[in-house]
């Protein structure tokens, strides 16, 4: 991880980002400038940010974080639809 990474990785989160080939980068440019947010439907101290990734032929990434903690928490990460057209 590099050491300007500004966020905490969970344990989970670490796993399923290396399984799914998702980059540190790409969640940092997704929570800096999400293109869709919202809070989670089940857990109140969670929210979503969505951000298109062009260098992953445009697929979107999801990125669930606990933005109570300090520095922020990163739960997960993976690749989804976009929100706004389902």
């Amino acid at each position: 991880m590099p050491i300007d990474f500004p966020y905490i990785l969970t344990n989970h989160a670490r796993k399923r980002i290396m399984q799914r080939g998702i980059s540190l980068d790409w969640i940092v440019r997704v929570l800096e400038n999400p293109d869709h947010e919202e809070a989670d439907a089940e857990d109140p101290e969670l929210f979503k940010a969505w951000g298109y990734i062009p260098e992953s032929g445009d697929r979107v990434v999801c990125v669930v974080y606990n933005e109570t903690t300090d520095p922020w928490r990163i739960v997960t990460a993976y690749f989804d639809r976009a929100p706004w057209d389902r």
